[in-house]
């Protein structure tokens, strides 16, 4: 695999950071360098957290700079609206379908942008939009929306599924591996 810079971004409460762990710990068991670094904005409060996820024979830096990001996986549409100046032209653009409403939209000082997606694709040739809420309502759990994201993410990498279905193993809680390993298996398998 060439190297790869994923930046992964979402919403607090999404799962952001579990899914670099995971996606680090994948990549670890591959026998891949990794370097990872993560910005909370006000996480507890609904904000922006996004990470970098740097993978490849030699990484010097976790830092993505702005038309650098291989992959751009977003957890909800605004997101990918707010980062998208860090993917490649030619990147990948991973867009949950789902909308969580910021503060200044949901008192009233701003809207919501209509069309997020259809105005991605415009610029973006590789955009890839998901119904990642409504796979992970049909686990059951909607928490493992992040993880259903990460299995159609990681079928652009030469990682084996085995060794994704470990790095679950290590990294999610035990009571919730059975869940998520569904959960990637799902996005893995195109929903």
């Amino acid at each position: 695999m060439r190297n790869l810079s994923v930046m992964i971004a979402g919403v607090g409460g999404q799962g952001t950071l579990l899914t670099s762990q995971v996606l680090g710990a994948a990549a670890l068991k591959a026998g891949y360098d990794v370097k990872m670094s993560e910005v909370h904005g006000m996480a507890q409060r609904g904000g922006s957290v996004i990470t970098y996820v740097r993978i490849g024979e030699k990484v010097d830096s976790p830092v993505i700079e702005k038309g650098g990001a291989d992959i751009l996986l977003c957890f909800e549409k605004l997101e990918a609206l707010r980062w998208i100046d860090y993917a490649k032209q030619d990147g990948t653009i991973i867009v949950n379908e789902q909308r969580i409403d910021p503060m200044p939209v949901i008192i009233g000082s701003a809207k919501y942008p209509e069309d997020i997606t259809e105005e991605l694709s415009k610029n973006f040739p590789n955009v890839i939009p998901v119904k990642a809420l409504d796979a992970a309502r049909q686990l059951g759990n909607i928490k493992v929306l992040n993880i259903v994201m990460l299995g159609i993410m990681a079928k652009s990498t030469d990682i084996p599924v085995e060794i994704w279905h470990e790095a679950i193993r290590e990294t999610v809680k035990e009571k919730f591996v059975e869940l998520n390993i569904k959960a990637f298996d799902k996005g893995y398998q195109n929903l």
